[in-house]
């Protein structure tokens, strides 16, 4: 291709060729047509969306907690003990005191004066001769005896050989019998009773500090790009990818700290925070297809145990959220799922219940941690957001440099309070250490393939545990040895701390 002079004698012409793109670039001395033209940048994936980091943006919205030290005692007061469970039999007959053979967890639970209400033991009328079908027999610790530790009761309502007798017979009561502690009664003139130690138990939270730095050298800045980038798109990307990092700390973060050599600055402390996914108390084990049931014996535990929530958040990995929301709920009219926009201004699913909602949102950090089965069920108000040093961005010039260095430093953590989360696990095969696991049962079969002191709530009827396995209840299975060396399995109606029935 030739060019012609134009009157000042520059190659500017090309008489006879169409303005095209080929013919330009080669006109201008080979410059390929691929340089010729500016790329193009899709504006909306360049830039991240703030809903791929939910979790932080949860904590940001939680109660927060100014602190002075990055190692910080986090309290939790759980909420006391109401059941436990008859470890032998007693055999009733004309006894007007016996013995309430407990376990030795539960001992110190019965203090002299407590009632007790025993659950399936039907009690008498005043006259003590007729039996009041479906109202319990109730019981009344009169003391402890010294050799066992085992409390002392009589009864309240039990049968009488007459009806002006002062006292009542313990009835027959079977191993297993679960018991109800209820208030205590005091003679007309006591005014002592046992005292009450709540002893508040700390676990330590470490605070971590994160940062992030961008240097721009001046040269850069100055310098007119081919794409546009400006100091405000590096900032705003550099921004999200810390955010992404951060809410994958604040998921699977393993609590520790440790001492690094600091050049001309000496020895200094590295904290690292202890992660959401290890703070749980209750890990549901669920594999496999969710059915209604599920769902409903899920919000169940959720809403109804000793610490009840005001609302319920599912962050769900993408493979458990398919799974929910392919259950056939047309049969369920009661359940209503609805898309809304919540108080936190995130588009959710809503699943109406009886027990109560459950919103529903995507977490995408626990698919890029291996969690696309599994979810975190939290209640929004039982979030602490611990800040030893607020976010703060600071600017400086590099020294002995041309450049400008720009940060942001953030020194905080997250934590659960109570005990109403549940993490739905849907991808191991173990409990972690320090939580109660619990699988979901629907045969009326006893589980086969199990270990020592698993539990199972109950979808249905399961006469194959026991013929008081009733559905909603959980059993715990033990694994227990016998003289002849074998293993016999022995299940029993569960009401550990985390009580949930």
């Amino acid at each position: 291709m030739t060019t012609s002079k134009g009157t000042s004698g520059i190659n500017s012409h090309v008489p006879g060729q169409p303005a095209t793109v080929s013919a330009a670039a080669e006109a201008t001395g080979g410059i390929s047509a691929g340089s010729f033209v500016e790329s193009d940048i899709d504006e909306e994936l360049f830039r991240f969306n703030s809903d791929d980091t939910p979790l932080m943006n949860l904590m940001l919205r939680s109660k927060r907690v100014k602190v002075n030290s990055p190692e910080v005692e986090h309290y939790m007061i759980d909420e006391p003990r109401s059941t436990f469970i008859v470890k032998n039999t007693i055999s009733g007959g004309n006894n007007p005191k016996v013995l309430l053979p407990l376990d030795t967890k539960d001992l110190a639970i019965c203090r002299p004066h407590s009632t007790l209400l025993v659950k399936g033991i039907d009690g008498y009328d005043p006259t003590g001769r007729n039996v009041t079908v479906g109202r319990n027999l109730m019981l009344f610790v009169v003391g402890e005896d010294p050799g066992t530790g085992y409390p002392m009761v009589r009864a309240v309502n039990g049968k009488k050989n007459s009806p002006s007798d002062d006292f009542s017979f313990v009835p027959f009561i079977p191993a297993g019998t679960k018991v109800i502690l209820l208030a205590n009664s005091l003679y007309e003139t006591q005014k002592e009773v046992d005292p009450d130690l709540i002893v508040p138990q700390p676990t330590l939270v470490y605070l971590q500090k994160r940062g992030m730095n961008q240097v721009v050298s001046d040269y850069f800045h100055s310098q007119r790009k081919r794409i546009p980038f400006s100091k405000a798109v590096i900032a705003e990307q550099a921004i999200a990818n810390f955010k992404v990092r951060g809410n994958r700390t604040l998921w699977a973060g393993r609590g520790g700290k440790f001492k690094m050599d600091v050049p001309r600055m000496g020895m200094q402390y590295v904290y690292c925070t202890e992660g959401l996914r290890w703070q749980f108390k209750r890990e549901l084990m669920h594999k496999g297809r969710w059915t209604i049931e599920d769902v409903i014996a899920m919000a169940k535990m959720f809403f109804t145990g000793e610490d009840v929530p005001k609302s319920a958040l599912l962050l769900a990995g993408k493979n458990l959220l398919e799974q929910i929301q392919s259950i056939d709920f047309s049969k369920h009219p009661e359940i209503q799922i609805s898309s809304k926009t919540n108080k936190l201004g995130w588009s959710v699913t809503n699943f109406h219940t009886v027990f109560g909602d459950i919103e529903i949102k995507r977490e995408p950090t626990l698919d890029r941690l291996g969690w696309s089965n599994s979810g975190a069920l939290i209640g929004e108000d039982r979030l602490v957001h611990y800040i030893y040093s607020a976010e703060h961005s600071f600017s400086d010039r590099v020294e002995g440099e041309e450049a400008t260095r720009n940060g942001i430093l953030i020194w905080d953590a997250i934590a659960l309070k109570g005990s109403c989360h549940i993490w739905i696990d849907g991808d191991s095969e173990h409990v972690s250490g320090g939580a109660l696991g619990i699988k979901l049962w629907n045969s009326d079969k006893a589980p086969t393939e199990v270990q020592d002191k698993e539990v199972y709530y109950l979808t249905v009827d399961c006469p194959g545990i026991s013929a008081k396995a009733r559905t909603g209840d959980m059993w715990q299975i033990h694994m227990v040895e016998t003289e002849e060396g074998d293993i016999r399995k022995v299940w029993s109606l569960y009401t550990g701390e985390l009580n949930i029935d």
